[in-house]
């Protein structure tokens, strides 16, 4: 389909894109600073985030999940500095990501068509697949991002000994964004919560109503920044895009 085209079905649609960022980051063994707020390329990780969906044509509005200590400094220190204008609202997070989703949910405006879900400390996200998840999911109403797995999976049996071997041609790595119609996403995160249920993505709580999710390829570069080691390949990648400042 002719780029011109698709550019015309995407602006037909309202498209709203959900950050959840309320998390601290355990796992990158900093204290003091959550993850998505650690500079990559002399700009916080989270600024690169919302820069790749503010520059994008096919979304309308961003919405902002994080601590609710951190409302006033992320307003002035990344919305208004960096001069983010789709970011239409900041609200406080959640205790867990799911949460934080909830949270932002609400606020969606009532004439969106999709909500878009991306990991905050993923910043190189492309327009392009940002593109292809928004058509994608206007066909299927359920879309999570991916890559083939590469590695060999192995199950275990829970006492450190392997239980079989996976058929890594059927397994995939998922990704964000995941692309949702908004009254889909809306019905299984309400049934999510009013049933104490926590998946370990959004794709998972519209699978589990019963509806089914299309799997797109991503790329390998659309890492989820969550360990020192990762924040070495983002710099990376940076660099070898010619962006590093």
């Amino acid at each position: 389909m002719p780029a011109k085209i698709e550019s015309e079905r995407s602006s037909s649609l309202k498209v709203t894109t959900i950050i959840p960022a309320a998390g601290r980051g355990e796992r990158m063994k900093i204290k003091k600073v959550s993850k998505q707020y650690l500079p990559l390329g002399g700009r916080p990780i989270l600024v690169h985030t919302l820069l790749v969906f503010e520059k994008c044509p096919f979304v309308e509005e961003i919405i902002l999940a994080i601590g609710e200590t951190e409302i006033d400094c992320c307003q002035r220190d990344i919305v208004k500095r960096f001069g983010l204008r789709k970011v239409k609202r900041v609200v406080v997070g959640g205790e867990r990501r799911q949460d934080s989703v909830y949270n932002a949910l609400k606020m969606v405006r009532e004439d969106c068509h999709i909500v878009l879900i991306h990991d905050s400390v993923r910043p190189f996200i492309t327009r392009e697949i940002i593109q292809r998840t928004i058509e994608e999911t206007k066909v299927h109403k359920a879309v999570a991002t991916a890559v083939p797995v590469t590695d060999t999976i192995k199950e275990g049996n829970g006492l450190g000994f392997v239980e079989r071997t996976l058929n890594r041609d059927r397994l995939w790595s998922i990704q964000t964004p995941q692309g949702f119609e908004i009254n889909l996403i809306k019905e299984a995160c309400s049934r999510a919560q009013e049933e104490n249920f926590y998946g370990t993505d959004e794709a998972s709580l519209v699978e589990r109503i019963g509806h089914p999710v299309k799997v797109i390829e991503g790329s390998h570069e659309n890492i989820k920044i969550t360990t020192p080691e990762d924040l070495i390949i983002a710099e990376a990648i940076l660099r070898e895009r010619g962006s590093g400042s």
